[in-house]
């Protein structure tokens, strides 16, 4: 990880002046989105994405869909998506993967369903992100893949047909290893048998995030076994899929609560969720937080002296990793120890974020260590000045929660958080 050049425009994060009281509506999640979108560009018929995350990740999978011959109409927050037709629009067409993991891991098995070849490339990061067990398992699986060292740029060529059947694959670095294999398994030949051999999977959430909107479109799915997960082959029903709130991307508002030591509100939080972001109503009432469910959504208050009275948190976020900046930047503003662990794997994220946030936190002074797997945090006083971004939207987070309790932190590249969330920037404004 090396720190990137200084952005031209250095944002200055608003910080909090008393405590805050304020109810927020979040846009729509971006990896129910993401999976919405493949599963009816894989449908038997029309679908509907009701309520769609519009950001740069969301259009990258719409425009990838689009290049394998699927319609996806992004006017307006209901998107409809016609699915693939069974070739694509060109005999060669380009897929751009941006920054977004999905589209990069979830796009190639749907595009061996098509006749053509697919070429995949994405931003300068993502050549160095893991993607080479996908494409050895969609070898094992039958398709035809042109690559030099299992990563980007590499190319799909599709025949229309994937025969599918059983492979391991070891899914340690990345859930997403899994659900790409599952999302387009009903449509291969034989199906699919996923077997898992390495160490523990992270993110598991996003894997029954999966399997639920499979079920929920008559896909058969048997994870009776731990590790293993089999996908009957036969059609995806077409289903309008309504998308519920971005649950990680509640964390930086939430924080605002414990920091002022108010209340923030979330709309329309769901009751039952398979979204990592709902470990939230877990995690802050460690750090000394109320959380309650009102008719609006879900109310957090904070500590009545606010980020002064938040405790410092032991937690294995192994399931939970894209909670890591958002919490370790409370931790660094705790007045007890921290211990984050669990979550090596986020060191493959869009940047090595536990390298980062050590450095971008330090470099603010707090008083933190890098680990192997986590990061420790011990209570310090803290300072104004730059925190790069890395162009990963969660670093940012991290930024502008410290800078809600700490006057004069510039966030560097604050835009970075379109990927899951327009406009960002002034909404936090706005409530600030």
């Amino acid at each position: 990880m090396t720190t990137p050049a200084p952005h031209a425009d250095l944002w200055p994060a608003p910080t909090t002046t008393g405590p805050l009281d304020a109810t927020v509506t979040l846009p729509g999640s971006k990896s129910l989105t993401n999976r919405a979108l493949v599963l009816a560009a894989l449908a038997d018929g029309p679908s509907v994405v009701r309520r769609a995350l519009r950001s740069r990740d969301t259009l990258l999978m719409a425009q990838a869909l689009t290049a394998l011959g699927a319609s996806v109409d992004t006017d307006g927050e209901d998107w409809a998506v016609r699915p693939l037709d069974g070739s694509v629009p060109e005999d060669r067409a380009s897929v751009d993967c941006g920054l977004a993991g999905t589209v990069m891991r979830f796009v190639p098995p749907a595009a061996g369903l098509v006749r053509g070849e697919v070429a995949f490339d994405g931003d300068e990061h993502m050549r160095k992100r893991p993607v080479g067990e996908i494409l050895a398992a969609l070898r094992g699986l039958g398709m035809t893949i042109d690559d030099s060292d299992g990563a980007l740029p590499f190319t799909v060529r599709g025949t229309g047909a994937v025969p599918g059947g059983s492979v391991v694959i070891d899914a340690s670095a990345s859930s997403q290893f899994v659900s790409a294999l599952l999302l387009a398994g009903p449509r291969f030949e034989a199906g699919v048998d996923v077997r898992h051999s390495g160490a523990a999977i992270p993110s598991l959430p996003h894997v029954e995030m999966t399997i639920a909107m499979l079920r929920d479109r008559g896909v058969a799915v048997d994870d009776s076994v731990a590790d293993r997960w089999v996908v009957a082959a036969g059609p995806i029903a077409a289903y309008d899929e309504a998308i519920e709130p971005d649950l990680s991307n509640a964390a930086p508002f939430l924080a605002l609560a414990a920091i002022s030591g108010g209340s923030v509100t979330v709309r329309d939080w769901p009751e039952a969720t398979t979204q990592a972001g709902d470990a939230l109503r877990d995690l802050l009432p460690r750090m000394g937080c109320r959380v309650e469910r009102v008719p609006a959504g879900l109310r957090v208050s904070g500590p009545a002296d606010g980020w002064r009275g938040l405790h410092g948190l032991d937690a294995d976020l192994h399931d939970v990793g894209e909670l890591a900046p958002a919490v370790a930047a409370l931790c660094a503003l705790a007045r007890t120890p921290s211990r984050l662990t669990g979550i090596a794997h986020i060191r493959g994220h869009e940047t090595d974020r536990l390298a980062a946030l050590a450095k971008e936190l330090g470099g603010l002074g707090a008083d933190v260590v890098e680990h192997p797997d986590g990061l420790t945090l011990r209570p310090a006083a803290l300072t104004g000045g730059v925190f790069h971004t890395y162009a990963d939207h969660r670093m940012a987070h991290a930024a502008v929660i410290i800078g809600a309790a700490v006057p004069g932190v510039l966030v560097e590249n604050v835009a970075t958080t379109s990927k899951t969330f327009p406009d960002f920037a002034g909404f936090w404004s706005g409530l600030l």
